[in-house]
């Protein structure tokens, strides 16, 4: 068992400053008592401890509250990703099997029908008396579930407990310390699992959060510029944004800025090389919804000499290369310590995650000789989009479902603003139109899955057991 966290932070530091957005400001007692009161809210509307609901708003003061108000009563959280078509939504709310949706009032008909009961943000607003708190947390409790695409097109629910989170907040802050009113940019969903810890990290930490609903480069470089908050999360097509406004203004970071923490996915030589020019500091990461954020981040002091490198594990975390012990040699990586999750929900339940403690991750890569990870390729067929994962079979299984496809393989294409972005080669079985089956993968797919490029080709490269080689696709062009 752990103390409540919420309520210790307003015990601790009552008067600090936890919360800002936009032109308003909480301190961590209001947000605490305010939490409360959503989380009588939730109670009135039949929401009790251990139940799993899900939460579908846009990043706001309001979602944050609704997070803390389901914290104090500890229930179990599913964050439904805002980008997501209807169809993907239906999956994950009839998979996770939700008591209740809680919903921003705006969003309402961006969900799907479902035979789930909707409680509105404005209905669980109404100031009432206050909820009693679970005053103590099972660290084994599932606080979040996030879903992170498989292998196959069906995505898996991941649970992270209490003390996942608690892990990973307490090696992030072994890594980089604090400083006297510390303060976190927050331009990351807070959906994923980059922008739900950095919740976490305000409570455990007792650090500011400046949040913001979508990310804004001219605000986030005013903020680099004057110093007033020290730290952020960037993928790398937020980063090269920053990099070129601070060009554009002939402007340089603020030293009392930090550290960027850059995921998603490697991060360009360039874009290093430029930050470090602009005195903006730089650690790139490893990690996944399976650990909690990250697993490993590469120190700002090392970030030219080992461009590329996603750095050591973090304290109490563990890597190693499945299947050898010598520097160089590539194989699977994986991952031990108390951030990796134990399980996964719903139709997935039955997968186990880890062999003998250790979470094989699928991705490959290498240590170096002084034991610094190099990510050779996040999954064999894994597409990192703006920082988005996408699974070529995710995409493939749709297309295929529409009656003039006969077979369809996808793969990753370079590009200059997102990184990569999907591209779809598909054998047809009777005519149609690009347009027509961008139209019907716009109604199945988020719109980042949406393949950029859609080729008709007479044929798919296969092995000789019939197995199509999606690695070469792009010999096609």
């Amino acid at each position: 068992m752990v103390p409540n966290w919420i309520e210790q932070r307003a015990a601790l530091t009552p008067n600090r400053v936890a919360l800002t957005y936009k032109e308003d400001r909480w301190t961590f007692l209001q947000l605490a008592n305010r939490s409360k009161e959503y989380a009588q809210q939730l109670k009135n509307q039949g929401v009790q401890t251990g139940d799993r609901v899900a939460i579908y708003g846009q990043s706001s003061s309001q979602l944050v509250m609704v997070i803390f108000a389901c914290m104090q009563l500890q229930v179990e959280m599913v964050m439904l990703n805002l980008r997501l078509s209807k169809r993907e939504l239906s999956y994950q709310i009839e998979d996770a099997q939700v008591k209740k949706i809680i919903v921003q009032d705006e969003l309402m008909k961006q969900l799907p029908e479902v035979d789930v009961e909707f409680v509105q943000f404005s209905t669980i607003q109404q100031v009432c008396e206050m909820a009693v708190p679970v005053n103590s947390w099972r660290k084994d409790s599932t606080m979040t579930i996030m879903y992170t695409s498989g292998t196959t097109s069906k995505p898996k629910g991941v649970r992270q407990t209490v003390q996942n989170h608690l892990a990973s907040a307490t090696s992030s802050l072994y890594n980089t310390g604090l400083i006297e009113d510390e303060a976190w940019i927050c331009t990351m969903p807070i959906f994923h699992i980059s922008g739900f810890s950095m919740l976490c990290k305000s409570i455990l930490h007792g650090v500011r959060i400046d949040l913001y609903e979508k990310f804004d480069e001219e605000k986030v470089v005013a903020q680099l510029i004057e110093g007033s908050a020290t730290r952020m999360s960037v993928v790398a097509v937020m980063l090269e944004k920053i990099l070129s406004h601070l060009e554009a203004i002939d402007a340089k970071v603020s030293p009392r800025f930090q550290l960027a923490l850059a995921g998603g996915g490697p991060i360009p030589k360039a874009y290093l090389q430029r930050a470090a020019a602009l005195h903006l500091k730089v650690a790139q990461t490893y990690g996944m919804t399976e650990t909690s954020s990250q697993t490993a981040t590469l120190s700002n002091e090392d970030a030219l000499r080992k461009i590329g490198s996603a750095g050591k594990a973090l304290m109490f975390n563990e890597i190693k290369i499945e299947g050898t012990s010598e520097p160089f040699v590539h194989g699977e990586i994986c991952i031990r310590g108390d951030h990796v999750t134990p399980g996964y929900i719903g139709q997935h339940a039955h997968l186990p995650t880890t062999v003998d403690d250790w979470l094989h991750t699928g991705d490959v890569g290498y240590l170096d000789d002084e034991g610094y990870l190099f990510v050779a390729d996040r999954r064999s067929d894994l597409i990192i989009s703006g920082g988005e994962n996408i699974y070529p079979a995710e995409i493939e299984s749709v297309l295929s479902s529409h009656e003039a496809v006969e077979a369809v393989g996808v793969c990753g294409l370079p590009d200059e603003k997102w990184g990569q972005c999907p591209a779809a080669f598909v054998l047809l079985k009777k005519e149609v139109s690009e347009d027509v089956l961008r139209a019907f993968c716009e109604e199945n797919l988020a719109k980042y899955k949406v393949p950029k490029t859609i080729h008709f080709v007479d044929e798919l490269p296969r092995n000789g057991a019939g197995k199509m080689m999606r690695r070469k696709l792009h010999e096609l062009l």
